[in-house]
């Protein structure tokens, strides 16, 4: 509309001189509109992103999840191949159940013992038993009960080796430990993945945030606590609270210090919500302080 206008006056004057001087009255407003308007502190969404990987090397034989799908803690994310796991598995149960019944044996054992302990002992006190034949029966019933309290010793290093290699066998199958939309996947079934390797990327709601950046000429109102409202197209505005403020500034290029470029350094800064902020990373927001 305006530049409409402008060719509409230049038409109307012939003379150059004339001419010039309605351009330069037509400017003058113009330029008043071009000051900086109050578009607040320009940034963008972001997040801190969950980034699981394998704990144990192995090949990826399956992965469960799709990149944007909302995942639950404890939904499974991928599984890696687990023979080696489970054959070490069976056999650390297959030793704990063989030291369990040789325990069982062995308790029968020294029943049995004990019965003819007691027994050549009633003979003793009678003057009727032979003293070297309850002497014998007396050490055989000491030797099972340390045989007991052994295999007591080793069933409990079994139990823990068996809840070791359960352990194993489930990093096997990875599950999330925290909630959100799953970003990206590195890797597909079939492909070899190193100990902690990254396989999927999990972004929680929790910890999306906006990251912006504050003028020099305003940067001495910014505090950390200080409560701001993030706004962006289309999207309601939400308060927030600045949780990081940049200690080194940052220039727009060209980095000549002088009047005018100290007009384009700014300071990074973060804000925060409980619960975190309904943005996408990248998505452009504006800042003001409340």
């Amino acid at each position: 509309m305006k530049t409409s206008i402008v060719h509409i006056l230049f038409a109307r004057h012939s003379k150059p001189r004339a001419r010039g001087a309605w351009f330069l009255f037509l400017l003058l407003p113009l330029a008043g509109c071009s000051d900086k308007s109050d578009t607040g502190w320009l940034g963008y969404g972001e997040g801190d992103y969950a980034f699981i990987g394998a704990p144990q090397p192995g090949w990826l034989t399956e992965v469960a999840v799709q990149r944007g799908q909302a995942v639950h803690k404890g939904d499974l994310l991928f599984t890696l191949d687990d023979t080696q796991q489970q054959t070490s598995r069976d056999q650390a149960q297959a030793s704990l159940d063989q030291a369990k019944a040789s325990l069982a044996q062995e308790e029968v054992n020294l029943k049995f013992l004990t019965i003819e302990l007691n027994r050549q002992t009633g003979l003793a006190n009678a003057n009727a038993g032979i003293p070297s034949t309850r002497d014998q029966a007396e050490n055989s019933a000491r030797q099972s009960r340390e045989h007991i309290a052994q295999l007591h010793a080793q069933i409990s290093q079994m139990a823990a080796s068996l809840g070791g290699a359960d352990y194993s066998l489930s990093q096997r199958r990875i599950v999330a430990q925290t909630e959100g939309s799953v970003e990206d996947l590195y890797f597909h079934p079939g492909e070899y993945v190193g100990a902690s390797t990254n396989v999927v990327s999990v972004l929680p709601p929790a910890s999306i945030y906006v990251r912006f950046f504050v003028p020099e000429t305003e940067f001495a109102s910014v505090h950390l606590g200080q409560k701001v409202q993030v706004s962006c197209d289309g999207c309601k505005p939400v308060e927030a609270e600045i949780t990081f403020i940049a200690r080194q500034q940052e220039y727009t290029p060209p980095v000549i210090f002088s009047v005018g470029s100290r007009e384009k350094l700014v300071f990074k800064a973060e804000a925060r919500a409980p619960g975190g902020l309904p943005l996408h990373p990248g998505q452009p927001v504006e800042v003001r302080p409340l």
